[in-house]
């Protein structure tokens, strides 16, 4: 039996002037994904060093690290791993290299892609896993208040 063991997850939120967000459909393991830019920690590394080589590892981006955005609070098992117990961190970041993220999305590989994706075209539903269903769904939550001001 495989041990038991935590997870952590880091993500990286990415918005552009538009208010669309940028997400990934990947194709790891046989499994097809849309989510949020991102990966594992590795051991050794910080939150936010593990976010930046996460951006350049997928997009050869270079990314600013801002504000903590959400950590799951409820028990979330790995879809790969049920021995493993997931802790997804988020948090928002920049970028000054617009025209590097356009090449990422006109130009998708086999097992990776991107896109911008916005509110009315896209649903909490077409995102794959459970915890960043949640962060779209709070972030729906926040542009909803934001344009009521």
């Amino acid at each position: 039996m495989k041990a038991k063991k935590f997870n952590i997850r880091v993500y990286g939120i990415l918005k552009n002037v538009n208010g669309e967000y940028l997400l990934t459909d990947e194709l790891r393991e046989g499994i097809h994904m849309t989510k949020f830019v991102g990966g594992g920690l590795e051991f050794g590394e910080g939150l936010k060093d593990a976010i930046k080589r996460e951006f350049m590892e997928e997009m050869n981006l270079e990314v600013d690290v801002s504000d903590l955005f959400y950590i799951n609070d409820f028990l979330q098992l790995s879809k790969f791993n049920s021995n493993d117990q997931l802790m997804s961190v988020y948090y928002e970041v920049s970028t000054v290299d617009w025209s590097r993220v356009e090449a990422c999305i006109q130009n998708p590989t086999k097992y990776q892609s991107f896109c911008w994706v916005d509110f009315e075209t896209f649903k909490v539903d077409d995102m794959t896993f459970p915890i960043d269903k949640v962060v779209f769904e709070i972030l729906k939550d926040n542009d909803s208040r934001n344009s009521m001001l």
